[in-house]
């Protein structure tokens, strides 16, 4: 996973090697493939795939945060509006679905989550996040602002389901 977060830039200071992150997680993802057949399947194929996998879903969240942050003059605003995107859709998601949520979204990976309450954190993501941009209007657009704020709503809301499941 460090391998994953960390940026080449931060990397190639620290870690003098000739090869590439990618090239390394490689490799190591290899060793750990072996170590399924060194010890007999005792340490099987599947938890190889989670240990990969959760690497790669942290790693990468991580990675792609770190550097968004590093974007000049926009940066940590950018950083700033996503966070409150996503506490907003959660909490809107949880009110909203206390109060009017009747439709199950998805029982079996996450049985309290509504349909009614996924609506509404976008609904409230939505307002909250103009809001924001109203009050600093840091990107070149609204609409821009707007994909955003979409993107993260639902985006977030499919990473909590997916972390649920």
């Amino acid at each position: 996973m460090w391998l994953l977060l960390v940026p080449s830039s931060w990397f190639d200071q620290v870690i003098p090697v000739e090869y590439s992150k990618i090239e390394m997680f490689i490799f190591l993802i290899l060793v750990l493939l072996m170590l399924t057949v060194l010890t007999k399947n005792k340490f099987t194929f599947d938890e190889v795939g989670f240990i990969v996998l959760s690497s790669v879903y942290v790693g990468f969240g991580f990675h792609y945060l770190i550097m968004t942050r590093e974007v000049s003059d926009i940066g940590l605003l950018l950083v700033l509006f996503v966070i409150v995107l996503i506490w907003t859709t959660d909490s809107g998601a949880y009110f909203v679905g206390k109060a009017f949520g009747k439709t199950k979204l998805w029982p079996e990976i996450s049985p309290n989550k509504t349909i009614e309450g996924s609506l509404g954190g976008v609904v409230l993501a939505i307002i909250v996040g103009s809001i924001f941009y109203a009050i600093n209007p840091f990107l070149s657009s609204y609409i821009t602002a707007l994909m955003i704020i979409l993107v993260t709503a639902i985006f977030g809301q499919i990473g909590d389901l997916v972390e649920s499941a």
